[in-house]
């Protein structure tokens, strides 16, 4: 079976919300690529549907329209089974394939090949970005004010990378070293580490879990992360069994960009205490500040930007 990326099959951010498509709500339209776990309205509609079955298993079935919404996964369950809608087709990301496991996806063999197969090629690859004072923020991607960036993907597994400020602040570097598959981070802890020459510095993790997958390359060719942060340049992939909860601690779209915007700010106050005033012509910030600018400090740079 053919594995690739999401295609919307309406206009763009028109896809149908998995509770439309399982006829549980009339009419409602994805607004987060399919990223249930940051989806208010699915948190809304879950908990009423979960409410909804205990009074039904309590003996007091529930009243009025709202008594009416069910699981999205047992209003699927009434179907013929050739007729169930796999998950990964309701989310456009393969042809129509029926689900054999009744919506119990920790125990299908498929779904455990699509996650080897798709996460693997399919590496995130952001559409749309803010462009604050002449470094990126791509739209979906949660940020840590470590400037560690993560991307939730399938099944509470979130891809982590490193944000462009720090690259081009600090960066391009050496190696860049994360714990391995099996290991544990922890939201706030510094898990990951970057060497550039004789120097180094410890990165907070975004969120906490166990390694699912690394990105071997890294290791020993950091720069690489500086070509492409937001895609091929990711570190590691995490399973979170937390992540509503730290999701909470972590900006996203304009939130993240006028973060970024003070950060600029901060960095060039930095420059300008050390090497004078900055032009007047509007330019942004090159790449390779430090390798520009060692007088700026490394350990000065990585306590200020890095909060470790």
């Amino acid at each position: 079976m053919e594995l690739r990326p999401s295609v919307s099959r309406y206009a763009k951010g028109r896809d149908p919300c998995i509770w439309m498509q399982a006829g549980v709500v009339r009419r409602k339209f994805c607004e987060e690529d399919y990223n249930c776990l940051a989806c208010r309205f699915d948190r809304v509609i879950g908990h009423v549907a979960e409410e909804n079955n205990r009074q039904r298993q309590s003996g007091r079935p529930p009243k009025g329209k709202r008594g009416k919404i069910l699981p999205w996964k047992e209003n699927l369950r009434a179907l013929p089974s050739s007729k169930r809608p796999c998950l990964h087709h309701m989310k456009g990301r393969i042809p129509f394939k029926a689900c054999t496991q009744e919506y119990r996806c920790g125990s299908c063999e498929f779904d455990q090949y699509f996650h080897d197969q798709y996460s693997v090629y399919a590496v995130v690859r952001p559409v749309d970005f803010l462009e604050i004072k002449g470094f990126r923020v791509p739209q979906g991607y949660y940020f840590h004010r470590g400037h560690s960036w993560a991307k939730i993907e399938e099944r509470s597994s979130v891809r982590v990378g490193i944000d462009e400020f720090a690259l081009r602040l600090l960066g391009p570097f050496d190696r860049i070293e994360a714990p391995l598959v099996g290991k544990e981070v922890k939201q706030n802890r510094p898990d990951i580490a970057v060497y550039r020459g004789e120097h180094r510095a410890k990165l907070l993790s975004p969120v906490s879990g166990v390694v699912t997958s690394i990105n071997p390359k890294l290791r020993t060719q950091g720069s690489l992360a500086n070509e492409a942060p937001f895609s091929e340049g990711w570190l590691l992939r995490v399973h979170s069994s937390r992540l509503r909860d730290e999701l909470k601690n972590l900006m996203i779209n304009t939130e993240t960009g006028e973060f970024i915007g003070r950060e600029v700010e901060r960095l060039d106050q930095i420059i300008e205490e050390v090497a004078g005033p900055l032009p007047t012509d509007g330019g942004y910030l090159t790449n390779d500040i430090y390798g520009k600018m060692p007088q700026l400090g490394w350990d000065r740079l990585t306590r200020t930007f890095l909060n470790t």
